[in-house]
């Protein structure tokens, strides 16, 4: 039976009969064992450094999300603060404000159109 599957190359040793010769098969045997347990340990040390590797991704993408989440937080108290300016600019007396907010939001749009109108 020959597996080679992933990297793994097992070839079973021809059955030896029984008598002078099993010693030697037995240290084939043996010989066999050591080899393929040589190569699991390098398998184990490549496992245990791509488990390290992945642990220290996980550690640095969490700073990475945990910064994400407190600039949306200060953005969010920002936008708030700003929200609320403009409720209470228009519930004052005074409606000239609210006009003079629009037509400035009216000139930075065309301002924006014709800049790129003529790009």
């Amino acid at each position: 039976m020959r597996r080679t599957q992933g990297g793994y190359s097992y070839q079973p040793l021809p059955q030896q009969a029984a008598g002078p010769s099993s010693a030697t098969g037995h240290d084939a045997l043996e010989e066999e064992n050591e080899r393929m347990a040589e190569e699991l340990k390098g398998k184990i040390g490549a496992l245990k450094s791509l488990t390290i590797d992945i642990g220290n991704e996980v550690r640095y993408q969490d700073r990475l999300l945990r910064g994400i989440d407190e600039d949306m937080d200060r953005t969010g108290g920002f936008m708030s603060n700003t929200i609320n300016r403009v409720v209470r600019l228009g519930k004052g007396g005074h409606r000239n404000y609210m006009c003079y907010m629009f037509l400035f939001v009216l000139a930075v749009f065309f301002v924006l159109y014709v800049v790129l109108k003529l790009r």
